[in-house]
């Protein structure tokens, strides 16, 4: 379809409606950004079986730059009734998480990177649609990441075990559905949460969570991402850092919750 992605949508769901499981792929800023209209109305609307896989999102898009980097595509898809929304955090768990979609009936965003990320996740992970997944247990706070960021989450839950503060890591590769017992579960056996996402902090991941947990088990929760700005051109990894969602700015944010509770 070329550049053309609401023409690519409405193809996808023409095919759909013939009985097909059918993908369409495209930057996510303009899978979900230019053909917002076709995603509502021929997708979610009539609960389509279409898979939108949308590549190159966030800041670690890069050198592309803020019109590029989509930060608010996570809000505008889980917004969506019928929507899953899917966030895989490292390669193996992006190939189940197709696997799993290509199974499932209803229609499906997959946010994908385009920066090279370490295969991090264990060998005997599996990828739930509506499941949160718990990468190491702990008492003290909770990090909750979401695609690449989830790797710098775990990372910074070795530099608080160094100084004796226990993070629980959750890998909320799934978004939507969200699996809010996990999260409730949480913010009642550590009283502190961290997300991180590389995404606007409004609408995302860290809205998500708060709305999980504000009515059954409120807790003292930080937002890591994008606060109400646009990204820039630069290395993916090294705006990761600048913006705040690497292993030393989580591990800082869970430190102070972690004295807050204190």
């Amino acid at each position: 379809m070329g550049v053309a992605e609401a023409n690519m949508i409405g193809v996808a769901a023409g095919l759909a409606q013939t009985g097909l499981t059918s993908f369409a792929s495209s930057f996510s800023m303009f899978a979900v950004g230019k053909a917002f209209e076709q995603v509502r109305q021929e997708v979610a609307l009539p609960v389509n079986n279409v898979k939108i896989c949308g590549t190159h999102a966030g800041v670690t898009t890069g050198e592309d730059g803020a019109s590029h980097q989509v930060l608010e595509d996570l809000a505008i898809m889980r917004v969506l009734p019928n929507m899953r929304v899917i966030v895989p955090s490292d390669g193996a768990e992006a190939e189940q998480a197709i696997r799993a979609v290509a199974a499932d009936k209803l229609p499906a965003y997959v946010r994908l990177s385009r920066m090279k990320t370490p295969l991090f996740l264990p060998a005997d992970h599996q990828f739930e649609i509506g499941k949160i997944s718990t990468l190491r247990e702990g008492d003290d706070v909770t990090l909750v990441g979401l695609g690449v960021t989830t790797y710098y989450a775990a990372e910074a839950a070795e530099l608080l075990a160094a100084e004796g503060i226990s993070a629980r890591v959750l890998n909320a590769a799934c978004l939507k559905p969200l699996d809010a017992a996990t999260l409730i579960k949480a913010a009642r056996e550590t009283g502190a949460i961290v997300t991180v996402e590389e995404h606007q902090r409004s609408g995302g991941l860290g809205s998500a969570v708060l709305e999980a947990i504000g009515e059954e088990a409120p807790c003292p929760v930080r937002r890591l991402g994008m606060d109400d700005r646009f990204g820039e051109s630069g290395d993916g990894e090294l705006l990761l850092e600048h913006f705040g969602m690497t292993a030393p700015a989580i591990a800082q944010a869970a430190r102070e919750l972690a004295a807050r509770k204190s």
